[in-house]
């Protein structure tokens, strides 16, 4: 028995929009590059929910719920990047000052969120029964 069709659909969602952070900070759209890596992260966890529980993840957007839903047991390091990341895109939604956003998220701030990003995802996507 191979994927299910829905898991699959939140894995390939979530590699495109991980593609997208990537494309987002090369063109030096931190905000957006924040905004792709949680949304990167949150559909990769709604993956792995939805193949354990063979249902539907709930809509939302904490990264700290949703881990806790996804049964996965993570480094205290990941866990507080995951629940700053979830922190800190909240903002990036409903920006309250967007010229001291912008500001707030320099390319050497957001290479160093993409970075982390990217091992979370690699090791989240090693989690799941691909």
């Amino acid at each position: 028995m191979g994927i299910k069709k829905e898991v699959k659909n939140w894995i390939d969602s979530a590699l495109y929009d991980m593609e997208t952070a990537e494309h987002m900070f090369n063109a030096g759209r931190y905000i957006y590059t924040i905004f792709m890596c949680h949304l990167a992260i949150e559909k990769l966890l709604k993956a792995k929910i939805e193949e354990i529980t063979g249902k539907v993840p709930p809509k939302t957007h904490s990264l700290r719920y949703l881990l806790q839903l996804s049964g996965l047991e993570i480094s205290e390091d990941m866990f507080t990047f995951i629940s700053k990341l979830s922190d800190v895109s909240i903002p990036t939604r409903y920006p309250e000052d967007f010229k001291e956003l912008i500001k707030s998220y320099d390319r050497e701030t957001v290479n160093t969120y993409l970075t982390e990003t990217r091992e979370v995802f690699k090791w989240i996507k090693k989690c799941l029964k691909l």
